[in-house]
């Protein structure tokens, strides 16, 4: 088992840039998903207007150019 766990730690490549940036910016945006699924399924106004669907647009547009920015860096 240890023989294994060392192989793979050796595979591992050090020119290799870390993927963290994009596990955590798509993992908000992940998370921002459920919650507007959410709010959306328990309030039949959401978001509430024109200023709440640019504010909810506007956060989205944000959190997808973090991800896409970071999954195009971390490549």
């Amino acid at each position: 088992m240890v023989h294994h766990i060392a192989t793979l730690v050796l595979a591992v490549d050090e020119n290799e840039p870390s993927k963290a940036a994009f596990y955590i910016g798509g993992g908000v945006l992940a998370l921002w998903a459920v919650i507007l699924g959410f709010l959306g399924l328990r309030s039949e106004t959401f978001p509430g207007g024109q200023r709440g669907e640019r504010g909810v647009m506007g956060v989205s547009v944000v959190l997808v150019a973090v991800a896409l920015a970071t999954a195009l860096i971390t490549s």
